[in-house]
């Protein structure tokens, strides 16, 4: 009907793209030739009004207060956004990308520079990537040159994944056991090849190889952050409650390590998330993200009185809107 499209416009005015479709035109409505975002935001005090506005084939323009970024990569930060969806099980089922894009837009959203570190790594990955693609092999010295560079950047990146992971598991691990009520135990450990090597001789050893496979072998892009439930990966043997209770626990301590580091709570988006939680479990949620140490918060459910049961347990004022057809109509409010 289009509830998890409204929540993907408020995600996509914090982040410059969709959480589900990246390529912009592909968000576009068949029959239409654009799509325009406008969001107002109150942040302590101080009023934002932000625009998106996606044409096909022309630049993505993005506005804050009427004036346009030179890089729109310069918004990411400013409105501190965590996203609870069902596709979040990618995190668990898919490859190590889906796991460094995660931390990866976490750290971002707190540290700019990081944000360009890495942008210039992607940029240089792909780089070395054409060379070694190249039928004729190319001097040795444009390896050199862009190894060199790649390797600078990774240390940064490397240092600010460890840092962050340091911080982050034992917030993570108090949100599950907290929903959990302690029944499991859970971890998130860092696995980097920089651990034991360093990436510019690591870079000229596999050189070699690389040229075979036509890609780069090591290096932070290869970086992967393991999930365990107990000693054995969560993958091989956690239910769908417990992969869920994970789910949810990584994200509500983004949610926590985002308003340490912010000092603003982040808009925090609940998409149809209680499916496959036993009541215990969605009763702990609720009591979570009901108390005054979360913000404004925006929930989908497709069952009303679900919805209805879960909303008089929130201390807060709430607002019911229903949607049909993509037509959303505000029902009521509670207080």
């Amino acid at each position: 009907m289009g509830k998890t499209n409204v929540l993907d416009a408020i995600y996509y005015l914090s982040f410059c793209k969709s959480h589900f479709n990246v390529i912009d035109s592909q968000n576009i409505e068949h029959n239409s030739d654009f799509f325009m975002l406008q969001g107002d935001y109150s942040m302590k005090g101080t009023e934002e009004h932000i625009f998106c506005g996606v044409k096909r084939r022309q630049k993505k323009q993005f506005k804050r207060n009427k004036k346009e970024y030179t890089r729109i990569s310069d918004h990411i930060g400013l409105l501190p956004l965590v996203f609870v969806s069902p596709n979040d099980s990618e995190l668990i089922d898919a490859g190590s990308e889906e796991r460094r894009r995660f931390v990866d837009g976490v750290i971002s959203q707190y540290d700019k520079t990081y944000l360009q570190h890495l942008l210039a790594y992607a940029n240089l990955l792909k780089q070395r990537n054409a060379l070694l693609k190249l039928e004729q092999l190319p001097e040795e010295t444009y390896f050199q040159v862009i190894e060199e560079q790649m390797a600078d950047h990774a240390v940064y990146i490397y240092n600010a994944r460890i840092q962050f992971i340091t911080k982050f598991e034992p917030i993570f691990q108090h949100y599950y056991r907290y929903i959990s009520e302690d029944k499991e135990t859970v971890s998130l450990a860092y696995l980097s090849q920089l651990h034991d090597r360093e990436l510019t001789a690591a870079l000229v050893r596999t050189r070699e190889r690389d040229l075979i496979l036509g890609y780069t072998t090591q290096g932070i892009h290869k970086d992967d952050f393991e999930m365990k439930l107990g000693d054995f990966p969560i993958k091989r043997v956690g239910s769908q409650g417990q992969n869920k209770t994970y789910l949810i626990a990584l994200k509500l301590a983004q949610f926590d390590f985002l308003s340490q580091t912010h000092g603003v709570h982040p808009l925090l988006l609940l998409d149809d998330i209680f499916d496959k939680l036993d009541a215990s479990r969605v009763r702990r949620i609720v009591e979570l993200v009901g108390s005054e140490r979360f913000g404004q918060i925006f929930i989908t459910d497709t069952n009303r009185e679900h919805l209805d049961e879960i909303l008089t347990q929130i201390a807060q004022t709430a607002s019911i809107f229903y949607v049909e057809n993509g037509v959303i109509t505000e029902q009521k409010t509670l207080i």
